[in-house]
């Protein structure tokens, strides 16, 4: 583990360092697409599972619904995985065999974790569904900004400017913006206040996916010379064992009728699972080959995309208390990314190359006073003349 040169974790691997220091223009644009990419089917998921509710409730297992998403991600892990082996040139490790497989499956081990938060979260999905509208899910959503800003300063060592911890406080004044009076009164669920429990699903919502996030991040990057493919295959691999102990659990509790995972489905739910195959397949590229802040503050974009097909969709009232929240977080998000933001360690970087440069010159200097001296040291010793010196020789 070395620290990176990039973002200033120490918790990553040596080949991630040196990727991101040959980092191309052609990996840029692959950014920037991924980060399109993310913000539209991020922005369509909340709408989609909206869609998806039938009088105010779900009429299908919202577990059956992730547990389909995870096999469809381990369909695709496995295609690309199959195509990339196809395309390895001679003498690379075979990336079907079972030596590598087997080596791969030990030190990815730690994606279970993740794979275990992300279960829990995509079920929690469903549930913020019952208490808020999409847009205002979407804004609550970007509080994992912060915490999962928290979690890379504790677990990973990532460090953050000033500029960029003043960001990230404007985005929570943004989001706190935006949920003023956004609470509907008098209404109750799951048998406590309203209030109260959608605090507490919120806090949840809030706490989980930024753990996965952050140790989805470390699992991928520490293991950075593993296929993506190979890691996402035990990423989702894991995910589906978990989503279907859950599914096995509704059986015990319910009984065996429930066990029927295609039973209230629709075209929405259809939709909803191929987004999110989508959503979780790009969100892996970006903690492997991005940055987790990168990949949050990308979903902030996509709230205004859901703000406005949930009002053209749903009739649900863009209030002012939205626009101006909406507006704070682009701000924290321009200033979180600014150069501003790294304007001490570029100057200490270049600091120490203008450093660096001076010792070099100076070093060229003596060098170039030294050869100098030598040659006129030589060609005085050439332009002295000795008689006793025979003019042939011995």
């Amino acid at each position: 583990m070395v620290e990176c040169s990039v973002c200033r974790s120490k918790l990553v691997s040596r080949a991630y360092d040196d990727h991101k220091i040959r980092v191309s223009s052609k990996q840029r644009v692959l950014n920037v697409l991924l980060v399109v990419g993310d913000c539209m089917f991020v922005g369509l998921q909340p709408i989609l599972v909206y869609m998806s509710k039938v009088d105010g409730k779900f009429n299908f297992s919202p577990i059956s619904v992730n547990f389909l998403t995870e096999i469809a991600k381990v369909v695709f892990a496995i295609v690309m995985l199959l195509i990339q082996a196809r395309h390895q040139k001679v003498g690379e490790k075979p990336l079907l065999s079972v030596s590598t497989f087997l080596q791969a499956a030990r030190n990815n081990v730690l994606l279970a974790v993740p794979a275990l938060l992300y279960a829990i979260n995509n079920y929690l999905k469903f549930t913020m569904q019952l208490y808020f509208n999409p847009a205002t899910v979407k804004m609550l959503s970007n509080l994992k900004v912060l915490v999962i800003a928290l979690l890379l300063k504790m677990v990973m060592k990532r460090r953050f400017s000033v500029i960029q911890w003043e960001a990230l406080a404007l985005l929570l004044i943004g989001i706190s913006v935006n949920q003023l009076r956004s609470l509907p009164e008098g209404a109750t669920a799951i048998g406590i206040p309203l209030a109260t429990g959608a605090y507490i699903c919120t806090f949840i919502f809030v706490t989980v996916p930024s753990m996965a996030s952050v140790f989805n991040e470390y699992a991928l990057k520490s293991q950075y010379d593993t296929s993506i493919y190979l890691q996402n295959l035990f990423l989702y691999g894991y995910g589906a064992i978990f989503n279907f102990l859950g599914i096995l659990a509704t059986v015990i509790y319910k009984g065996p009728d429930s066990f029927d995972i295609l039973q209230g489905h629709s075209k929405a739910t259809m939709f909803l699972i191929m987004n999110n195959a989508a959503q979780g397949i790009l969100s892996s590229f970006f903690f492997k080959y991005a940055d987790t802040i990168l990949k949050k503050y990308s979903s902030t974009v996509a709230t205004i995309f859901t703000g406005i097909a949930s009002a053209a969709l749903f009739g649900h009232a863009i209030t002012m208390n939205f626009l101006l929240g909406i507006s704070i977080v682009f701000i924290s998000m321009h200033q979180f990314f600014s150069p501003l933001a790294k304007v001490k360690d570029e100057q200490q970087q270049n600091g120490s190359i203008e450093l660096g440069n001076a010792k070099d010159a100076h070093r060229a200097n003596d060098s170039f006073i030294n050869m100098a001296a030598g040659a006129n040291e030589e060609a005085t010793h050439r332009g002295v003349t000795d008689d006793r010196t025979p003019l042939l020789p011995r």
